[in-house]
């Protein structure tokens, strides 16, 4: 009875201290993104307008329009929170490494260090790809269909929704290499059957695309093309991945022997 008491407390007191770090890590991302978000927030008149450039270029008046009172205010106050979140990414997934690292092996560390760099990479990536490729091309897609008695004027809130919907479908689809990679680090398919998926993604592609880009052949081409890219660079990835792990699980194997 003493020896199951004992394990039980330990259990508690294990998982007591588990919910302690959880807590502080969670703390740190918070702190983290308000810290950015304050420093940000007397420039957030100035980053609506970069934000709004590629759309202000392209419109014939050059101005947009606010249909809410309070729009002009709450507008540039979310867009600025948004970014502070995209800034403050990197913190925030060092933080849940922090919290996850002492659980994992140590051969694994060596692999997850890379892919969560990476995964920050790709995903400004694919932030910067939309700004910079997407939005002036969609834009002036849609100002030019736009009919010649129609005047195209843009709600700055509605402007806001779209732009955060395409900057995190975006990111989120260029993190199609390290999706790739964890579901053969995790045992959950291998480099040959994904392979073997390539119709199946390429299709695929072009769904997710319609899903979550305006219905407009442009953007969804845009999405779903480099989605597929991607897809054929995490093969390569989980390939050299496989290879590694085989050979250090051969050494291992060779040093037990």
């Amino acid at each position: 009875m003493s020896d199951a008491a004992d394990t039980e407390e330990l259990e508690e007191g294990t998982l007591l201290s588990h919910l302690i770090e959880l807590r502080s890590r969670l703390i740190k991302m918070f702190a983290a993104v308000i810290g950015v978000f304050i420093v940000l927030l007397p420039f957030s008149g100035r980053i609506f307008e970069v934000v709004a450039k590629p759309l202000v270029a392209v419109l014939p008046g050059h101005k947009m329009i606010a249909t809410s009172v309070t729009a002009p205010l709450l507008t540039p106050f979310k867009l600025t929170f948004f970014v502070a979140i995209l800034i403050a990414i990197p913190v925030v997934l060092y933080q849940l490494w922090a919290f996850v690292a002492p659980g994992v092996y140590r051969k694994e560390k060596r692999f997850a260090f890379p892919l969560l760099f990476s995964s920050v990479f790709l995903f400004y990536a694919g932030a910067a790809f939309a700004y910079f490729v997407v939005f002036p091309l969609v834009f002036g897609f849609f100002v030019k269909i736009t009919p010649t008695d129609v005047e195209m004027t843009t709600d700055i809130s509605q402007y806001l929704d779209f732009v955060t919907m395409i900057v995190l479908a975006f990111g989120l689809a260029f993190e199609t290499p390290i999706a790739t990679v964890l579901t053969v680090w995790t045992g959950l398919t291998t480099p040959e059957k994904l392979g073997k998926a390539r119709p199946y993604v390429f299709l695929l592609a072009f769904v997710i695309g319609m899903l979550l880009t305006p219905p407009d052949v442009i953007s969804q081409t845009l999405l779903a093309v480099p989605v597929y890219l991607l897809y054929e660079v995490g093969i390569f990835m989980s390939r050299l991945f496989a290879r590694r792990r085989s050979g250090a699980e051969d050494e291992a194997v060779a040093a037990d022997g």
